[in-house]
């Protein structure tokens, strides 16, 4: 059964690395130095206009990106059936402000608007936007773009704290869940807070994994969920707080993603 996940109504560096080998597993937090701007967007396509969305893309959007100093990071489809014809990708900048300027150029540029006009010509190929602020946390490792092959599939999994515990949720996963996701083998990709200005952003956590496929993510977790030291964890962190440190209803949510082929991250 496919899971589902929700994104706060509210995003990456493009440096590709060959693709080989995967990111190795990282010992003890990781103090990140990029504070870039991470911009997490998803669009629903319009009916019919998926594939064309893919093109407009791969072709045109993200070399503009570029030229206006947005710079691309993953791109990716949920796995499975997609009935919300769903295109979730992150784009970067160095400041927020940065952004809204780039942002504001690309969508001035004349060569964005013969693009748009051409590809438009028998409808809107995007019915809805969503978007969301974000910077890396302290302990995320650095964001690499590789690509290996086969592609991975992807895990973006929001996180929902109790009301004042996501500082306590953040200190779990810097001293322990990242290690241990790693010693049950999964990839640790990125971990990001929200904006101040955003919507829960003193309650948000989105991070995002990789895996072999999705039933390697499947015994992942379940070896990772019985590991005594998680069990642990566990128990000494929700006693400090006086109970979970996340939301009892829609606290986790999760979706598996597969890159599209034009993804710098696969």
């Amino acid at each position: 059964m496919r899971r589902r996940w929700f994104y706060p109504v509210g995003v990456l560096g493009i440096a590709v690395v060959a693709a080989a080998p995967l990111m190795r597993p990282v010992e003890g937090a990781i103090r990140a130095e990029d504070s870039r701007l991470y911009e997490l967007r998803v669009y629903y396509a319009a009916a019919g206009k998926l594939e064309a969305l893919h093109a407009r893309f791969r072709n045109h959007t993200m070399k503009l990106f570029e030229k206006h100093g947005l710079s691309n990071g993953g791109y990716f489809v949920p796995v499975g059936d997609n009935p919300q014809r769903k295109l979730v990708y992150w784009i970067t900048a160095p400041s927020k402000a940065a952004r809204d300027k780039s942002f504001a150029d690309f969508l001035q540029d004349p060569e964005w608007k013969k693009v748009v006009a051409e590809t438009e010509k028998d409808g809107k190929l995007v019915e809805r936007i969503e978007s969301t602020f974000m910077r890396l946390t302290d302990y995320s490792p650095p964001v690499k773009l590789e690509r290996a092959d086969p592609p991975r599939v992807f895990e973006l999994r929001t996180y929902t704290a109790t009301a004042g515990n996501l500082p306590a949720l953040n200190d779990r996963f810097r001293r322990h869940t990242l290690r241990l996701f790693e010693k049950h083998g999964m990839t640790n990709i990125a971990y990001w807070n929200l904006l101040p200005d955003q919507p829960k952003a003193d309650r948000m956590l989105i991070y995002l994994l990789a895996h072999k496929s999705v039933e390697a993510a499947r015994q992942s977790f379940e070896a990772f969920r019985q590991d005594p030291e998680w069990i642990n964890a566990r128990k000494a962190s929700e006693e400090k707080a006086g109970g979970s440190l996340t939301e009892p209803k829609g606290g986790v949510v999760s979706e598996f993603l597969l890159p599209t082929d034009y993804s710098p991250l696969r």
